[in-house]
């Protein structure tokens, strides 16, 4: 994986800092769906085919959620974001049309994760390629993009979907579950277990706010294991991966220069894929969410049993007073 370099972000405009983004996010009642105020486009890598993407990220109406179009592609359909339309949960999360395989976006939990991390209901992702760019592996890139695009406030409530009765999904050892809760953000609680001495055993809990997906989840990247690369290129996975955008451990050992960016970055970025995955609800999940060795499969099934029982969840998109994002 060693030796790819990473391509660089073009931005077509710069129009908001971070801090700017910020004190909009703290000062725009949360009930209030919200656009990009400006399109931005960016190139990079597919982290699995390799490929040069391009992507750009356009406004979008009230209630047209996050839909992906396929620029590459003669007259293909656009793609809801949504948990019904996960095709494959291999190594990353796919959307894609089930009767047209070929229209398909891999990869796309990072900016799902940077969407809902910062208050983004509505934008138009369009895509000239099947999967998006992976930049450093985080979704660190996605947030600076947006803060560079950034946000309006439209006049339609957002959609906040409560977890009305615990939810659990198992595989094995692994498991997933949604719980009600009190307040307005949605909470996660996970645990992996590697055999990999560097990674071993580690835990993390978060509440979902723009300051904390910011500071504590954004820019944790993805890992694999050193053993599994080869295994992988055989797949035709993991084409475009290096040590510019994914930790690669080695038992005890993390390959990559510059180490790690914080001690436990691996049980974060399995947080960060989760606030992406669980995006795919269609609105704002409010419950608490908790797993063990929980990957983007769970992630998928736990939303699909949620939404298949009508008394595990409501929509409060009317009910529910203006608070405070932040």
């Amino acid at each position: 994986m060693d030796g790819l370099l990473r391509e660089p972000l073009l931005y077509s405009d710069i129009v908001e800092s971070p801090a700017s983004f910020m004190r909009s996010v703290r000062k725009t009642p949360s009930a209030l769906q919200h656009t990009l105020r400006h399109a931005i486009s960016c190139t990079g890598t597919g982290l699995h085919t390799g490929q040069s993407i391009r992507m750009s990220l356009h406004p979008a109406s009230a209630g047209h959620g996050i839909v992906f179009q396929r620029t590459d592609l003669p007259n293909a359909a656009p793609i809801a974001a949504r948990y019904d339309n996960v095709l494959e949960t291999r190594l990353s999360t796919v959307l894609g049309e089930v009767q047209h395989p070929e229209n398909r976006v891999a990869t796309v939990e990072h900016l799902m994760a940077a969407l809902n991390g910062c208050g983004v209901d509505n934008a138009l992702v369009l895509i000239d390629g099947p999967e998006t760019p992976v930049f450093d592996g985080s979704a660190a890139d996605f947030v600076f993009l947006l803060d560079c695009a950034g946000r309006k406030a439209q006049d339609t409530p957002r959609r906040f979907i409560e977890v009305c009765k615990p939810i659990r999904i198992c595989h094995n050892d692994s498991w997933a579950e949604l719980h009600p809760t009190a307040g307005h953000h949605l909470h996660l609680s996970l645990s992996i277990d590697f055999p990999a001495k560097a990674i071993g055993q580690q835990s993390y809990s978060a509440e979902l706010t723009p300051w904390s997906f910011r500071h504590e989840l954004a820019n944790s990247r993805t890992f694999t294991l050193k053993a599994e690369i080869e295994a992988l290129h055989r797949a035709g996975l993991a084409r475009g991966g290096s040590l510019d955008n994914a930790i690669v451990v080695d038992d005890d050992h993390i390959l990559n220069p510059s180490g790690l960016r914080k001690p436990d970055e691996f049980i974060r970025h399995k947080v960060m894929d989760a606030v992406g995955d669980l995006y795919l609800a269609g609105g704002v999940l409010l419950g608490e969410f908790r797993g063990h060795r929980s990957g983007h499969a769970l992630n998928n099934q736990v939303l699909r049993a949620l939404f298949a029982d009508q008394n595990a969840w409501r929509d409060i998109t009317t009910s529910l007073p203006a608070a405070s994002a932040a």
